[in-house]
């Protein structure tokens, strides 16, 4: 008796035990998850879509936040200061015979030919076109022609007569005169009424003694139409290039500058540069301090460009993949609710879409949009309107699979019982149970998306300046020197791409397998 109440203890003593292990108390009650906290828990666990995440989140920090951040714009460009050598004059000296028209008179090109002939086999007249005119020496190298009636039309000559100043003007009396006087020797002339005096140094001055020119068998003259070469400078100039100097020194009002000299053999002409400091773009610096990862081929700060780059790439990812989730929506929900002709049709059109050669599409566009001078902006809001318009099929087909799959079971046959119209039916409980694939199939299409612009950009089709996008950046590339010599100009903007669309690849396999476990592998 004994035993069997020891017996009996014992087993109440075990139910007691399990009773106590069992209970549920507030420490030991079953936590159930929402759908949705379900998904973000399998998503998390996955090492790879979380590190996406990340990245994704550095990117829209870098483009968004970064900008604003920034000290610059993002079409600020920047200047330096640089000597460079341009081309400043040319000298020669005058071997050929120079050819004048009289004032009021018609001294053609081919009559000028006639007047080489007749001063080579120096005859005294000579007829052109059933006309005689006679050929004046005044001295060696200074002639006139004349008609029968004595009308001067022009004049021959090898020396030249240049002005004191920049305001002075040689009349054609005065020339050839002051021309014949030196080439003869003579101390003075008369010319319009003025009289000159004329040295053995070619310095021709008025009565007075106020310089008027000089006579020189040089030619040194400017390249610039407006820069106004002195006599001082002329000189020189002349005298350095007898000596053989490659380079000399010269001090005018603006200072004193070196000028370098460099001779022609093909036209017997001198070429000479001057050094001056230029305010030019600072373009492809080194990175610095100010510039961290340098400055682009406009001068334009090279961090601040990817940060805006960035921004303009995002955005027309996210803006393609709205307009064609919208339209896959639309034509996928109705294709796959309604079936039969309207499907057929729908899916028709969707094949149309697929067979549209996109890359041919867009270049023809491109030139057009070229040709009509699009604006930057209204370019890049048609780009993004052509990629979401030529973009939805696949997520159209894919919609229409799903719902295909969807109308025929419980919940649908319960919405036709309840009597809700076709559009509640379609838009409230169809497409609600299709957004978890829309979302795999978005953030996988985003990735893809960028890269589209991208290459459009680099190709010269998509963003254009000023605004900048990774793919426009990258175009500097087809530049082999800046390929091979400016790393810090395309690399980043690569390896940005690269990491953008790794990212969102990553993070829509992470989303497909959180929202479907069996899918993963």
């Amino acid at each position: 008796m004994a035993k069997r109440e020891t017996e009996i203890k014992a087993e109440e003593r075990e139910a007691e035990i399990e009773e106590q292990e069992y209970s549920l108390n507030d420490d030991r009650r079953v936590k159930v998850l929402s759908p949705g906290a379900m998904v973000a828990k399998r998503f998390f666990r996955n090492r790879m879509a979380v590190v996406g995440l990340i990245v994704l989140i550095f990117m829209f920090l870098f483009s968004f936040v970064g900008g604003w951040i920034s000290p610059y714009k993002e079409d600020d460009k920047f200047y330096t200061e640089v000597a460079l050598q341009k081309e400043y004059a040319s000298a020669i000296e005058n071997k050929e015979t120079r050819f004048i028209a009289a004032e009021d008179q018609d001294y053609p090109s081919i009559l000028q030919a006639k007047t080489q002939l007749a001063i080579n086999k120096q005859e005294e007249t000579f007829e052109y076109s059933g006309v005689n005119y006679n050929l004046n020496k005044l001295s060696d190298s200074v002639y006139t022609v004349s008609l029968e009636d004595g009308t001067v039309i022009g004049g021959a000559y090898k020396l030249i007569f240049s002005p004191e100043s920049a305001d002075e003007k040689i009349s054609f009396n005065t020339l050839i005169s002051g021309l014949a006087a030196y080439a003869n020797s003579e101390t003075a002339f008369e010319a319009d009424g003025v009289s000159y005096t004329v040295d053995a140094e070619g310095s021709v001055n008025l009565a007075d003694g106020t310089p008027y020119g000089y006579i020189s068998s040089y030619v040194v003259q400017a390249l610039m139409p407006d820069v106004f070469l002195s006599r001082e400078f002329k000189e020189y100039t002349v005298e350095q290039l007898k000596a053989g100097a490659e380079s000399y020194r010269f001090t005018d009002e603006d200072g004193e500058c070196e000028y370098f000299v460099k001779f022609m053999p093909s036209t017997g002409k001198w070429t000479i540069t001057k050094e001056t400091m230029s305010r030019v773009f600072d373009k492809y610096a080194a990175p610095s301090w100010e510039h961290p990862l340098g400055t682009d081929s406009n001068g334009m700060d090279m961090l601040t460009r990817l940060m805006y780059g960035g921004r303009i790439s995002l955005v027309i990812g996210f803006v393609v993949e709205a307009i064609a989730t919208i339209i896959a929506i639309v034509l996928g929900g109705i294709s796959g609710y309604f079936g039969g002709w309207v499907d057929n049709l729908i899916m028709r059109i969707v094949d149309i879409f697929y067979c549209i050669p996109s890359m041919p599409l867009f270049i023809i566009l491109g030139a057009a949009m070229d040709n009509a001078g699009v604006p930057p902006t209204r370019r890049m809001l048609l780009l993004m309107l052509i990629l979401g318009v030529l973009g939805w099929p696949g997520m159209a087909r894919m919609i229409r699979g799903q719902i295909l799959s969807l109308r025929e079971q419980e919940f649908m046959t319960a919405t036709e019982a309840s009597g809700l119209s076709v559009k509640r039916r379609i838009f409230h409980h169809l497409i609600p149970n299709v957004i978890p694939q829309m979302i795999v199939s978005v953030t996988m299409g985003l990735g893809g998306t960028i890269l589209t612009e991208s290459s459009l950009s680099f190709l010269g089709l998509g963003v254009r300046f000023p605004f900048a996008s990774w793919g426009n950046i990258i175009n500097d590339v087809n530049n082999q020197y800046v390929l091979q010599n400016y790393l810090n100009v395309w690399i980043p903007a690569g390896v940005l791409l690269l990491l953008t669309v790794l990212a969102f690849n990553i993070v829509g396999d992470g989303l497909r397998d959180a929202f479907d476990p069996k899918m993963k592998r």
